[in-house]
């Protein structure tokens, strides 16, 4: 059998060089070899580096947590990219981790407790009257949603149903009445999940909440929302360092969009993601509403501190309904804590200023 051969890191951290960490998934192989000069974290390695830090990466998996321990407690601060769910894992052993090696002094971001916060679609229903929300509500149990949901589509309502943790979409769903004649649990529905390469599908509602039950698992619960009309016209990313806007992401979504008129289902594609510096004018509005009073409302009720925000993450934003005086008005569809990436190039020199900022205070993320 051959030798497993890790990488070498530094053991000590010295106060003229802080030592940065970038944590993200990988097999043995890539941490054997990575690539920061060439991977998708390259030009953020050399932000940290134009400001004097020392980058490396740290590839994770369950299987080598132990050897990636080692590693960070040697440094400065930790900065992750690693998603909720991926494949058949979720984060409970990592999390464990990062508080374990938070605790020790080591500035992790985003910190676990922060991205339970944050990060999870129940924030939807925590902040709907922040001024971001519309008509949301929270199931904890399948008995719960059986007995609300129809009513809410009987009534000719199009609800959008989110489990609790998720990402790509998975486990977010479109749901309305196939047929506005019918009502209750054996009603025709035509749904469509969001995850990618899904279409409509029209099965009994009875058979819907059973796909749904699997979400209540263990702590899982479902947050539902009124389903946004402009949905077609776009949703705008706000990328976040801290409690500032570093840049915004404008993308057209298709993923829950309707077929054109007498047209099939078509697959959904989602465009790609045009990305703009924070001083983009068509988004000001947006900004202020989040720097000066959605931000710090969100930090007031989920007792947050300024410096335990993550130095990157996202809100992001669907078109809600014209104000009377013609404004655009915005609605919170989601916040991305575990995994952001990629964002705009305006954020790279916020990012790295902030991690430096927290390394000299030596603030811990807990």
């Amino acid at each position: 059998m051959d030798a497993v051969i890790t990488p070498s890191f530094p053991t000590q951290s010295t106060q003229a060089t802080p030592r940065v960490a970038i944590l993200y998934a990988g097999d043995r192989e890539t941490r054997r070899k990575p690539s920061p000069e060439s991977g998708r974290f390259a030009p953020l390695f050399q932000a940290l580096a134009a400001l004097g830090m020392q980058a490396q990466p740290a590839v994770y998996d369950d299987d080598f947590c132990d050897e990636v321990r080692r590693q960070v407690l040697q440094t400065d601060a930790v900065l992750v990219w690693v998603n909720p769910i991926e494949g058949e894992r979720d984060r409970t052993v990592l999390d464990a981790m990062l508080r374990e090696v938070a605790a020790s002094g080591v500035f992790v971001s985003a910190h676990p407790d922060v991205v339970l916060k944050l990060g999870t679609k129940e924030v939807l229903h925590q902040t709907r009257d922040l001024g971001w929300g519309c008509d949301t509500h929270l199931y904890h149990g399948i008995d719960a949603l059986r007995e609300a949901l129809p009513a809410r589509l009987a009534a000719g309502e199009v609800r959008v149903l989110k489990q609790y943790r998720g990402n790509g979409g998975n486990g977010v769903w479109k749901v309305e009445l196939a047929d506005a004649g019918t009502a209750g649990r054996e009603a025709s529905v035509r749904v469509r999940h969001a995850k990618r390469g899904s279409s409509d599908e029209v099965l009994p509602l009875s058979q819907f909440l059973e796909r749904c039950a699997p979400y209540f698992a263990g702590n899982g619960r479902i947050i539902d929302q009124a389903y946004q009309p402009r949905l077609p016209e776009g949703m705008v990313r706000c990328y976040l360092v801290h409690d500032r806007v570093a840049g915004f992401g404008h993308q057209a979504v298709n993923a829950l969009c309707p077929a054109p008129p007498g047209a099939p289902a078509a697959v959904p594609k989602n465009s790609p993601r045009l990305y703009h510096p924070p001083s983009m004018p068509e988004f000001q509005s947006l900004k202020q509403q989040l720097e000066g009073d959605w931000v710090p409302a969100l930090q007031r009720l989920l007792q947050i501190d300024t410096h335990q925000l993550p130095v990157i993450w996202d809100c992001d934003f669907l078109l809600g309904p014209k104000t009377a005086a013609g404004q655009d008005s915005y609605v919170l569809c989601e916040i991305n804590v575990s995994s952001v990436s990629p964002f705009p190039d305006s954020a790279l020199a916020p990012i790295a200023e902030a991690t430096l900022a927290r390394i000299k205070r030596g603030i811990r993320a807990a």
